[in-house]
């Protein structure tokens, strides 16, 4: 006797079926990436996917401090690190689009006396600035003053000094605190409930604490003074609500929008603070746009954030409508960050070669079974 099923019974089933694979796997997974995490010295880690432009998963592991052995959760507040840099750009170019910058004003318009007795500085532009060619350097020491190394415009060369710079001058024009502009801008239109670059009381409910490789916790900074280039606390699912804005452009002008991902410069050299005038190595399939990293052959814009203790990585495609954030506590994160991302969004992602951390490839568990499911 042959046995058939309706197109509604074979529904049944196939629903049925996709619930036992959940509730059976959905422990091994979790195991598994805990174990990950235990064998690559990362305490916790928390992550966001977006897929066809809608959040399409949220999940945290591990411990947010391993001494008081608090889960990390979905609310947990991480520091961003670098990943500040893409946020503030938003805001910049929110602040283009009004017509109260434009990308080719010279910083020194309106803050003159951030870089000292450097003519060369005052051909600093914002463009300059969020495409990484200001051409100062990454941070002053007592024995490296601020300066130009190169014609700004020229050469790519990651500095953070020319964030502060600036933020500085987008407080000047607008009058307002840093943080109540990102408010304004960024973090009330997106729903951003969660996220400052100064430090909030109520975040002391649910906070990540920085580790170093041997799991020991770190004194957890609480800044009073907004840092764009790196101060942002936030929550994966904060930063998936701002990686929707920019797969869809919201906010944004369509030719701005297309510019901020569009490749101002391309990267020649594998370093990542390039002050010094060196033979140039090789194409690293690498460029910059308005505040974002560019894989351009790949159609991906990435960054990454290394705040010490706290390491994060994202990366998105706009013609996909997908994205990928990546928090963790711990020093090591970023030895686990190319398999991560490369099962969360597989793909070839030339930029962990450009970063050159070191990498840790455990074999088998979490990162097997995400690849066979």
């Amino acid at each position: 006797m042959r046995f058939s099923l309706s197109s509604s019974g074979w529904a049944i089933i196939i629903c049925v079926c996709s619930w036992l694979c959940v509730a059976l796997f959905a422990p091994c997974q979790a195991a598994d990436l805990e174990q990950l995490l235990k064998n690559s010295h990362v305490p916790g880690l928390a992550y966001a996917v977006i897929r066809g432009g809608k959040i399409a998963d949220l999940k945290a592991f591990g411990v947010r401090d391993a001494s008081s052995r608090y889960p990390v959760d979905e609310n947990t507040v991480f520091e961003a690190a670098s990943l500040s840099k893409p946020v503030f750009a938003y805001a910049v170019l929110q602040l283009v689009d009004s017509g109260v910058l434009s990308l080719d004003d010279p910083l020194s318009k309106y803050v003159p006396d951030y870089v000292k007795d450097d003519p060369r500085a005052a051909l600093v532009t914002v463009g300059d600035v969020l495409s990484q060619t200001s051409g100062l350097q990454n941070w002053r020491s007592k024995t490296s003053p601020l300066k130009t190394y190169f014609a700004p415009g020229s050469r790519f060369s990651y500095s953070g000094e020319g964030f502060i710079w600036l933020q500085r001058v987008v407080v000047a024009i607008t009058g307002e605190t840093l943080n109540d502009l990102m408010a304004r801008l960024v973090f009330d239109p997106l729903e951003m409930k969660q996220s400052s670059y100064i430090w909030r009381s109520d975040f002391e409910a649910d906070y990540a604490t920085p580790h170093d490789t041997q799991l020991t916790p770190g004194n957890k900074k609480r800044p009073a003074k907004p840092l764009v280039a790196s101060t942002l606390h936030t929550t994966v699912a904060d930063y998936a609500r701002f990686l929707q804005a920019v797969l869809s452009g919201a906010r944004l002008k369509p030719a701005t929008a297309a510019e901020w991902l569009k490749p101002q410069i391309r990267l020649h050299q594998r370093c990542i603070e390039c002050v010094q005038l060196d033979t140039p190595d090789a194409d690293q399939h690498v460029a910059w746009g308005l505040g974002w990293g560019l894989e351009p052959d790949q159609g991906l814009f990435f960054h990454w954030g290394d705040n010490g203790g706290f390491k994060a990585f994202v990366v998105g495609s706009v013609a996909t409508q997908s994205a990928a954030v990546v928090f963790t506590n711990g020093s090591n994160g970023m030895a686990i960050m190319p398999e991560i991302i490369g099962q969360l969004m597989p793909g070839e992602n030339p930029a962990f070669a450009w970063l050159n951390y070191d990498r840790i490839s455990p074999a088998g568990g979490w990162l097997d079974w995400l690849h066979a499911h």
